[in-house]
């Protein structure tokens, strides 16, 4: 499914989410279009006049980034316990 297409459904169907649900019907669509190969760059373009997709948006890439760091950390840790383990 195009991007596109996505934002025209977005569009026609957000006035019937409620204005309390329109912020986690966002979230949903941006990690539906992430899950489907979607790049983040190529949704803020289709997305730029969409405060609730924008929103969603950067909160999805802010978490996802904050988990890369948990694996990057974590991966210190496993590279440091192999590293003492050759020491030996």
């Amino acid at each position: 499914m195009s991007v596109e297409l996505s934002r025209e459904i977005w569009t026609e169907l957000r006035r019937y989410v409620n204005t309390v649900d329109r912020d986690e019907a966002a979230e949903t669509l941006i990690s539906v279009l992430i899950d489907n190969d979607v790049a983040a760059d190529e949704i803020r373009d289709t997305f730029k006049g969409d405060a609730e997709v924008r929103r969603a948006l950067t909160h999805y890439l802010k978490d996802h980034a904050d988990e890369d760091e948990e694996d990057d950390e974590d991966s210190d840790d496993h590279e440091d316990t192999y590293d003492d383990y050759e020491e030996r």
